[in-house]
C-alpha cells in the first residue's frame, strides 16, 4: 500500500443524503406555479411521487447512524425544509446529534442561484461535492435506500478508491432507436431515463459498447475528483444543472463519477449487494418476502423501497412495522 493509500484510509467519510417533503405545502405550491409555467402538458420528471415523503429521511438516518457508525458527518440536502428527525436522533443516537447537519439548495448552488428553485434530483445530485466542509470520502443516500446490517469503511472505500457497484451492460440501443421514432412521429417531451442518463454519462469518457450501470444503492464518491472535472469542464455542469425537472438530455452524476474512476484506474467492484422492492399493489406477502430476504441473507447490505406513497394502507403499515423492528430496537 503507498503512502497515498494509507492516508486516505484514515480520511473521514460522509454521508450525504438528499431529501425532499413535496407534500410541505410551500414546497408543492413552488413545483406547480414552475410546472405551470413550463407547459400546460404534464413534464416528465414531475411526476408527484417522485416528491412525496413517508419519513423514509429518518430510517435512513438512523440506518447509517446504526449499521456504519464510523460515518464522520451525515448531511440532509434540502430546499428550505426540515425533515424534523431531531427528537428520533436524540432517542436513539443523542451522541450523534451534533454530527447532523442540513444544507439548503443555496448553499450548493452558490453562484447559480438563479437556477433555484429545482426539483431536479440530477441536478442536485451534480451539485453534492460543493457541499461545505464535505469530506473528499462521502457516500449518495436517496432517502429511500438504507442499510441494513453492520458494515465497514471498505464496504465503500478500499485505499482510497470507491467501491464501484453495478455491472456492465451494452447499451440501451432499444431504448435509443424507441426514443427516436417517438421523436420522429412529434412527440416532443420524452420521459427521463435511469439508463439513458447512465449511458450519456458513460459517452463523456468515450465508452462505446458498454457502460458500468450501478443500482439503488448507497454510492461512494470522491469530491476532489468530481470537483478536478467539473472545474475542467463548467460547460458540462452548467447545462445538467439548467433544467427544474428533470430532463432525457441529462447525465447521471453518480455514473459520471463511476466511469471517471475506472478512467482514472480504480479497480474497486462489487456486486449491489441491495434488495430493491415496490410495494405498492404488491400484496403483504411480496413485503414478508422482500425483508425476509433483507434479514436472512448475508450478501443483503442494502434495501431500496419507492414508491411507498402509492402502496395500499396495509402494505405502508408492514413495510413501517418491518423499518421500526431494524432501526428503533
Amino acid at each position: 500500500m503507498t503512502d497515498s493509500e494509507k492516508a486516505f484510509e484514515k480520511e473521514p467519510i460522509d454521508a450525504v443524503v438528499a431529501w425532499v417533503d413535496g407534500t410541505d405545502p410551500k414546497h408543492l405550491q413552488k413545483r406547480i406555479q414552475y410546472s405551470n409555467s413550463l407547459s400546460r402538458a404534464p413534464i416528465p420528471g414531475a411526476e408527484s411521487t417522485r416528491f412525496h415523503s413517508f419519513n423514509e429521511v429518518t430510517y435512513c438516518v438512523l440506518s447509517i447512524l446504526k449499521f456504519a457508525p464510523f460515518i464522520n458527518k451525515i448531511y440532509i440536502v434540502t430546499d428550505d425544509q426540515n425533515p424534523k428527525i431531531d427528537a428520533v436522533i436524540k432517542q436513539f443516537f443523542p451522541e450523534r446529534f451534533n454530527d447532523i447537519r442540513r444544507v439548503d439548495h443555496l448553499e450548493i448552488f452558490e453562484g447559480y442561484e438563479e437556477l433555484l428553485p429545482t426539483f431536479n434530483s440530477i441536478a442536485i445530485s451534480s451539485m453534492l461535492w460543493r457541499i461545505k466542509g464535505l469530506a473528499n470520502q462521502f457516500v449518495y443516500f436517496n432517502d429511500d435506500i438504507f442499510c441494513i446490517r453492520p458494515l465497514v469503511p471498505e464496504v465503500w472505500f478500499k485505499k482510497g478508491w470507491p467501491v464501484l457497484r453495478g455491472q456492465w451492460h451494452f447499451p440501451p440501443f432499444e431504448r435509443l432507436l424507441w426514443d427516436g421514432i417517438k421523436r420522429f412521429f412529434g412527440q416532443k417531451k420524452i420521459a427521463a431515463s435511469f439508463q439513458i442518463h447512465q449511458w450519456r454519462a458513460a459517452q463523456l469518457f468515450r465508452f462505446q459498447w458498454r457502460y458500468f450501470r450501478s443500482g439503488h444503492t448507497p454510492l461512494p464518491m470522491r469530491r476532489d475528483h468530481l470537483e478536478d472535472f467539473y472545474t475542467q469542464h463548467p460547460e458540462l455542469l452548467a447545462s445538467n444543472i439548467s433544467s427544474r425537472f428533470r430532463t432525457y438530455e441529462q447525465f447521471n452524476t453518480v455514473a459520471l463519477s463511476s466511469h471517471l474512476e475506472i478512467r482514472n484506474g480504480n479497480k474497486n467492484r462489487s456486486a449491489i449487494n441491495a434488495v430493491y422492492m415496490q410495494p405498492h399493489h404488491r400484496g403483504v406477502e411480496y413485503v414478508n418476502k422482500k425483508f425476509n430476504k433483507c434479514l436472512h441473507s448475508s450478501a443483503v447490505y442494502f434495501l431500496c423501497i419507492q414508491s411507498l406513497d402509492q402502496a395500499s394502507q396495509a402494505e405502508q403499515e408492514k413495510v413501517k412495522e418491518y423499518l421500526d423492528k431494524i432501526f428503533k430496537n
